[in-house]
């Protein structure tokens, strides 16, 4: 069902009649998704820390470290670490999507988390698969065995994480809203589709998708938001969180090829961890739905 955001979102998009989009919402985890998730290294998850910040985050672990147990349950036998370590101690609404870019294939379970021992038990809500857009086909060939060294934070962004961002071509961001919970979701396209405009802004196009606007709608919400963004080259996770809002200026727009409208973020903090992205990665090719940058 739709949540009010998702409804004035999809009303102003132009949308005949709200609708749920191409993507079958339920609660249960279909056998299929559930052996998905077992084959997987890596759960980016979403999360709000004691402060109240949003952010962005990631668990990694060996094949078969993310499971379920039962049609409502998700186990994953690992932790986050910064700057989402301890948001699920005393458990806490969660976003979660699991990823596989070798085959452009992604999974998104929204619930509820808790700590349990050495990993999290989440009791889920919301099941759903998307389409592959805008996924760059890269392959994992294992876990890098070094742990991760301190987290750095500050209140702006620095040269070098300006320079990671602009060159990106995938990102995470975590939303969600009073009484809907929280969500993970992917963003990707050419290198360079993200602008940074200075250490406190930076902005990103909203691409034609499945006419859910999840993301959206829960920015309409809720304006707070977290950024994920990895070295893919090396092993750097940028945490960002702040504000979003989305432009509908169909004039700024129409000056980026295929954007649908775009999105603006103020950054209120960053945290930055060494070896926070776990993964070695072979590149394959970028997805052929990104549009070509100018």
């Amino acid at each position: 069902m739709l949540h009010t955001g998702e409804v004035a979102v999809q009303q102003r998009a132009g949308v005949r009649a709200p609708k749920m989009g191409s993507a079958r919402v339920g609660a249960d985890i279909p056998e299929v998704a559930a052996g998905f998730l077992a084959a997987q290294a890596v759960v980016v998850i979403a999360g709000d820390d004691a402060s109240g910040d949003r952010w962005a985050g990631a668990v990694f672990g060996a094949p078969g470290f993310a499971t379920a147990p039962d049609a409502r349950t998700v186990d994953l036998r690992a932790l986050p670490g910064e700057p989402l370590g301890g948001a699920f101690d005393n458990g806490a609404e969660i976003g979660m999507i699991a990823i596989e870019p070798a085959t452009r294939r992604r999974m998104r379970v929204n619930g509820r988390a808790e700590r349990d021992g050495e990993g999290l038990r989440v009791r889920t809500t919301q099941v759903y698969s998307n389409c592959p857009k805008y996924i760059q086909a890269r392959e994992t060939t294992g876990l890098f065995t070094d742990p991760p060294g301190p987290a750095v934070r500050g209140g702006a962004l620095t040269t070098g994480q300006r320079e990671l961002i602009a060159a990106a071509d995938t990102f995470f961001i975590a939303t969600g809203a009073e009484g809907v919970g929280l969500d993970a979701s992917h963003r990707g396209g050419a290198p360079g589709f993200v602008t940074v405009h200075s250490g406190s802004r930076l902005s990103f196009p909203d691409y034609r998708g499945n006419a859910m606007y999840m993301t959206l709608g829960n920015l309409e919400l809720d304006p707070r938001c977290g950024l994920l963004f990895w070295d893919f080259e090396g092993d750097r996770a940028l945490h960002v969180t702040g504000t979003a809002s989305t432009d509908w200026d169909a004039d700024r727009a129409a000056a980026v090829p295929g954007a649908m409208r775009m999105v603006d973020v103020e950054v209120t903090g960053v945290v930055e961890v060494p070896g926070g992205q776990r993964l070695r990665w072979d590149f394959h090719d970028y997805s052929p739905a990104n549009p070509a940058l100018v």
